[in-house]
């Protein structure tokens, strides 16, 4: 990977202005090119999600079409995620709704075998959950004629830290920004709105990042370090060449989640018909 490439932004006005007209410029000509006649977000309470409904909400409407914006509880979600949730998508979304899928959840997990209070019956448990809330969004974007918006950042990615057929969509705004970038952008957005939205976006800046699956109580815990700006910097040194780090949580993760970005496995013609 040339790392290079990869640098993450500085708190600059004027790099952040030329992220955002990129990443808008960009999914706008993907609307026009495609005729698509919406968007279709779901919104977690996270950060991820805020900045993605910050950043489309003025493309939609140069483009005449609606921001769909979903707030999909099941069992585990915090009133203080819930609510986040709810002032993101009210005050980015042109149609927002809240939906608690807890007893379709119930019922359904009956079907899974085998659990108990391992960390993989856990990790089960919340593929199931991210793969029912994407059951929805992709329902409402084939209704609507449009798409589901993917809200993985760089970080995330490559850790594995999301569920395959579960909250990978089909078009990912923010996936090659760090997740420091993530808070930078997003507070550099904070400008361009209303008080309402300010103080919603700021919510999800404040916020401790969390899977909103119940696997743990942070998403630092499961990746090994302090908090995201370490994770960053252990990549970004990583990448660089420092080997020793292979050993740290964060790399093995990375190491061990090959599988998840080559998804999936193809075989060629040539290697079939040889």
């Amino acid at each position: 990977m040339n790392i290079q490439n990869h640098l993450p932004i500085q708190e600059k006005s004027e790099d952040c202005e030329r992220f955002a007209k990129n990443i808008r410029t960009h999914i706008k000509n993907y609307i026009q090119e495609n005729k698509l006649q919406s968007l279709v977000l779901g919104i977690s309470g996270g950060i991820d999600s805020a900045l993605c409904a910050a950043l489309l909400k003025p493309v939609c409407e140069a483009c005449n079409i609606p921001l769909i914006g979903r707030s999909i509880t099941i069992e585990t979600n915090k009133p203080d995620e819930i609510e986040r949730s709810l002032r993101i998508g009210e005050s980015f979304c042109h149609d927002f709704e809240y939906l608690d899928l807890t007893q379709t959840y119930l019922e359904n997990k009956k079907n899974l075998i085998c659990l108990d209070d391992s960390m993989l019956s856990k990790l089960r448990q919340g593929n199931m959950k991210a793969r029912m809330r994407m059951m929805i969004l992709y329902d409402l974007a084939q209704l609507y004629r449009g798409i589901v918006i993917a809200t993985d950042n760089f970080t995330e990615y490559l850790t594995g830290f999301w569920t395959l057929h579960g909250d990978v969509g089909d078009y990912a705004p923010i996936l090659h920004l760090w997740k420091t970038e993530v808070f930078t952008l997003a507070t550099h957005l904070l400008s361009e709105y209303d008080e309402q939205q300010r103080q919603a976006l700021q919510m999800c800046i404040d916020a401790v990042p969390v899977d909103g699956l119940g696997i743990s109580s942070c998403d630092c815990e499961q990746l090994g370090v302090a908090d995201y700006f370490e994770a960053d910097k252990l990549f970004i040194r990583y990448f660089s060449g420092e080997k020793e780090l292979e050993s740290h949580p964060l790399i093995k993760r990375y190491q061990q989640s090959h599988y998840k970005r080559s998804n999936p496995v193809v075989i060629t013609r040539s290697e079939i018909v040889r």
